[in-house]
């Protein structure tokens, strides 16, 4: 399986993430930022962390390519903002894209399912109105075209827990080294699903 990580800038949440996931796993595992620039090193408040549990990480922020996403049998962003910017640049994702916390928290049924589906009904309309219009819609006017499928999915997003990993960015030791506790917990409870789902 090949993991794609995802967060803004490609310098603090998803290098943490792939380093926990190297060092834990033999698990090929990618990270990439939304709004970067390839070749940053890692924040140094995400270097001094993830050297206090003993990861070296070398690393260089990459941009979210096509090439990457094709690449990733499973990407997971760090916020449901990072996962509607990548599903809405690249509609293929819709089925393999997720926040990590909502990846490993949700069983697959109930609301989850019924977003999944609205996200599905969004994209095939959108794509069917670009195919088929001879004059392609302003922004605006798609906007309106898809109102009943976003509120929907407006809807069903409010009744999902927060699914978010904060950006610690530019705070203090202590915060990052909080997100990177979170993040260990949530990477755990990915090993543990992919390890399920391998051995069924």
């Amino acid at each position: 399986m090949n993991v794609l990580f995802v967060c803004t800038g490609n310098t603090c949440r998803s290098p943490m993430a792939e380093a926990l996931l190297q060092q834990k796993t033999n698990i090929k595992v990618k990270s990439a930022g939304l709004f970067t620039v390839d070749g940053l090193p890692a924040s140094q408040g995400t270097k001094q962390a993830l050297e206090s549990v003993d990861i070296s990480h070398p690393h260089q922020s990459k941009q979210v390519t096509e090439a990457l996403v094709d690449w990733a049998d499973l990407i997971l962003t760090m916020t449901m903002r990072h996962k509607e910017t990548l599903i809405s640049t690249y509609p293929q994702l819709f089925d393999k894209a997720y926040t990590l916390k909502e990846y490993v928290l949700l069983d697959g049924k109930s609301t989850w399912e019924q977003l999944t589906k609205a996200y599905r009904r969004l994209e095939e309309k959108r794509l069917t109105v670009q195919h088929e219009k001879n004059h392609p819609l302003t922004e605006q006017q798609m906007r309106a075209f898809l109102r009943e499928e976003q509120d929907e999915i407006d809807r069903l997003e409010r009744e999902l827990p927060n699914y978010d990993i904060e950006d610690p960015f530019g705070a203090d030791h202590a915060t990052y080294l909080a997100t990177l506790k979170e993040m260990e917990v949530y990477v755990d409870k990915l090993i543990d699903k992919v390890n399920k789902r391998t051995n069924e």
